[in-house]
């Protein structure tokens, strides 16, 4: 017999330990039994709208016939085999097909399973890069507020206090000026925030400043185009993109793309970079690159990067990383249907639509008392609660994000905090309908779940 409801739950609090969650307090786990489109159901049959694609992964939706159908397909020639040394044939079909939809001049991939992996690997790559130039440059620089990963590397290079804070011991020194304040950090809180074209001029004159003295140190500058999501869905203003990569191309300083959360039509284009015509030097993807089904990252760089690691053998100039499902068939199987459906359903070219129709949406929460600010672009939605019509905060100890989020499932949706932004990611196959049943189960919840 299949354990019972009750038994999950029994098994999960004794022996499962949940990432961002605070154990103390994980009473009723909410036990996902099975999926189909757009929506999840729990072992007790309750239906929900998956209102963050599953952290972000799902991008067609859920058991979608022609990612299942490539899965099983590969399961019926291999499950695995490694890259150390070998080939395979997913891998080598989808890395071709990944340089022909990035950003011009990515032409070489290197797997991983993971965002943070792949962050790991575009820091190594560029650090590598510099010393086979024989310009040592150490430093890498990268935004307020940045979130690329949990890895030690790519915790080197966030700057959220909460996440990265008790870890600094275990990092490189970074000195503070390294961290570039972003129109975001200098626009302010409440309803007095400073425009953004000031915003934005100061921002990228404090790049300016620190690029023109530091240049000559700095191996790469690391940022979350367009969005930085683990900030609280925090946008960034007309310009400010292109500004940071025209003042790296200025100073020779390489550009990482991280594309983990933005890739893959979230932003409403195939890579957020594409918003501003931004070619980086690395870009790194993860998330929905296997539209949702298993493990599956890739950073992607230029032919430049590439040729400074070519060398006799002897020389010691080879790319020394790897990870075990490097390549995985399976996951590159998933990965090479994903961008098959984006071709022949032709995603991108119906997102404007449901963009608009979120944003119009979206709309009706503007006069909420408890909803201060709604950032999105694409569909990336963050929405601010607070205390009142004059945008005031509520305590850190109120925990008014989680709140609602727990709301929000009596009215059928799943949705995530951060910190006291409500953040909606839905699939791009979402319907208008269930756009804006997500929205309103959100103004459904917030009076209970913030009184």
């Amino acid at each position: 017999m299949p354990p019972s409801a009750e038994q999950l739950k029994q098994w999960d609090r004794a022996h499962v330990w949940h990432p961002f969650t605070q154990m103390s307090e994980w009473t009723d786990p909410l036990v996902i039994g099975r999926a189909e489109g757009n929506y999840l159901f729990d072992t007790a049959g309750r239906k929900y709208f998956d209102g963050v694609s599953s952290l972000w992964v799902t991008v067609h939706g859920h058991k979608h016939p022609a990612l299942n159908k490539a899965i099983i397909q590969q399961l019926d020639k291999v499950a695995h085999s490694t890259l150390l040394g070998l080939a395979n044939e997913p891998s080598i079909e989808l890395a071709r097909m990944l340089a022909q939809v990035a950003p011009e001049g990515l032409t070489r991939v290197f797997y991983s399973d993971s965002g943070s992996t792949a962050v790991e690997i575009a820091l190594k790559q560029a650090f590598q890069y510099w010393q086979h130039r024989g310009e040592p440059r150490t430093q890498f620089e990268f935004l307020a507020d940045a979130y690329h990963g949990d890895t030690l590397g790519a915790v080197g290079v966030g700057g959220i206090s909460l996440f990265h804070e008790v870890f600094g011991p275990l990092l490189r020194p970074v000195e503070p000026a390294m961290r570039l304040p972003t129109p975001a950090s200098l626009r302010g809180l409440g309803r007095q925030r400073r425009p953004w074209p000031d915003c934005t001029t100061q921002a990228l004159a404090q790049a300016r400043e620190l690029f023109g003295a530091r240049g000559d140190d700095i191996a790469a500058l690391i940022v979350e185009p367009m969005v930085q999501g683990a900030a609280g869905m925090l946008t960034q203003p007309p310009g400010y993109l292109r500004g940071l990569a025209d003042l790296c191309a200025e100073h020779g300083i390489l550009l990482i793309a991280d594309e983990v959360a933005t890739g893959l039509g979230r932003t409403g284009r195939m890579f957020a970079c594409e918003h501003e015509d931004v070619k980086p030097d690395f870009l790194c993807m993860a998330k929905g690159l296997s539209g949702g089904y298993l493990p599956l990252a890739a950073t992607l760089t230029t032919d430049r990067v590439f040729e400074a690691f070519l060398a006799p053998r002897a020389a010691a100039k080879t790319f020394f990383h790897g990870h075990t499902y490097t390549g995985n068939p399976l996951a590159c199987a998933a990965g090479v249907a994903n961008l098959e459906l984006f071709r022949r359903e032709q995603v991108l070219t119906q997102l404007p639509s449901r963009i608009d129709c979120l944003r119009r949406a979206l709309e009706t929460l503007e006069g909420n008392p408890h909803v201060g600010e709604i950032r999105q672009q694409g569909l990336m939605v963050g929405v601010e609660v607070v205390a009142d019509e004059d945008w005031t905060p509520y305590p850190s100890d109120r925990f008014a994000g989680a709140r609602v989020c727990e709301a929000v499932r009596d009215h059928g949706v799943i949705l995530r905090p951060l910190g006291d932004v409500i953040v909606m990611m839905p699939p791009l196959s979402s319907s208008f309908e269930e756009l804006r049943l997500m929205v309103q189960a959100v103004d459904k919840a917030l009076p209970r779940a913030v009184s």
